[in-house]
């Protein structure tokens, strides 16, 4: 399978992959600074919970050699507050970008002065190491409880972009879970729902899954509930950005309504997520932030107007599904049925 360079560490400084342009083009672009890196993210250079983690992570380290190269700060938090700031703000549902930066800040008082940028590189480099790992572990236990279809192949529907491109670039979570069930031999085939309105299903995980000759249909949102009631999906695989302490699960606009209606023809529905994804002071969904994006997301497509000016825009980036509509959730522990409040505080005990 096909691994993508998301987030990478080149020549002393951040690199990432533009998804912005994707599948038309391949660029990638440099960070020097953490209020660079917020941009990024921010203006979804890179998106998905855990490579916003990542990139999050690298952002930290590209800000403490940007001002090592001034001199040795005499206090490295009151140096780096700001661009810990920015990072802190560029997205607030992730919680992954949190997780990271937490990761991140005791270093800053915890090692000599002098050797601050390096230990800050090496923590990064560790949690892109673990990203790495957490998926390749979450596809292989995702792929174990997938139903069975004897005689023929069986049909996954996914929403948003929960592949390598959302990750530190191998694997995925929802999309390792696809991965997993290829190289274990299963014949998938995928149905890829286009994602409104920055449209991650159609020009990322279909970018994503052809590239490793995935069986893969697109379909608009709107169409998911038919193929549920006509009985063309088997299984539907989603990712995370954050899953509260009892198991309810943020994600991309439009999963709630694709669970809702998974619960109504009783098909299996698993949340993928490290636990880094998991915020345990969040007691269920309404504690989630959910983030309004521009307005322009809505009412243009491509940079070409589509909506009738002057008419007013919601534009919600998440929705919460409510554990009680999740089969499965996977994370790199295993594969939990039914999470509940008790099991979720089990698993951070494994």
């Amino acid at each position: 399978m096909n691994s993508f360079h998301v987030v990478q560490w080149i020549d002393g400084h951040l690199r990432m992959l533009d998804q912005r342009v994707l599948p038309h083009e391949e660029v990638f672009i440099d960070y020097t600074s953490a209020e660079e890196t917020a941009r990024g993210i921010r203006d979804m250079v890179v998106r998905g919970a855990p490579a916003i983690g990542c990139a999050a992570a690298f952002g930290v380290v590209v800000e403490a050699f940007r001002i090592a190269a001034s001199g040795i700060p005499s206090s490295w938090p009151q140096a780096m507050a700001p661009g810990l700031r920015a990072l802190e703000e560029s997205r607030p549902t992730a919680v992954n970008l949190r997780w990271s930066l937490e990761r991140m800040r005791p270093l800053l008082v915890s090692t000599p002065p002098g050797d601050v940028p390096q230990r800050l590189l090496d923590e990064a480099q560790a949690i892109l190491r673990e990203d790495h790992a957490a998926c390749l572990q979450m596809g292989r236990f995702g792929a174990r409880v997938l139903p069975d279809t004897p005689g023929r192949p069986l049909t996954i529907m996914t929403h948003c972009n929960a592949g390598a491109l959302a990750t530190g670039g191998v694997y995925g979570t929802a999309l390792g879970v696809i991965r997993g069930a290829v190289d274990a031999g299963r014949a998938v085939r995928v149905i890829a729902c286009e994602t409104r309105p920055f449209l991650q299903g159609a020009r990322l995980t279909a970018w994503e899954l052809l590239k490793d000759g995935i069986d893969t249909t697109l379909i608009t949102d709107n169409m998911a509930a038919h193929l549920m009631s006509q009985g063309l999906i088997d299984v539907v695989v989603v990712g995370s950005d954050r899953v509260a302490a009892n198991g309810d699960a943020a994600n991309k606009i439009g999963t709630l309504g694709h669970a809702i209606c998974a619960s109504r023809y009783r098909i299996p529905f698993m949340v993928v997520a490290p636990l880094s994804t998991v915020d345990r002071n969040a007691p269920d969904g309404s504690h989630i932030p959910i983030e309004e994006r521009p307005m322009t997301e809505v009412t243009h497509i491509g940079g070409v107007r589509t909506a009738a000016p002057g008419v007013k825009v919601r534009n919600p980036a998440f929705d919460v599904t409510p554990a009680e509509l999740i089969t499965w959730f996977v994370s790199e522990r295993g594969a939990m049925e039914h999470p509940t409040r008790e099991k979720m505080r089990l698993l951070f005990l494994g």
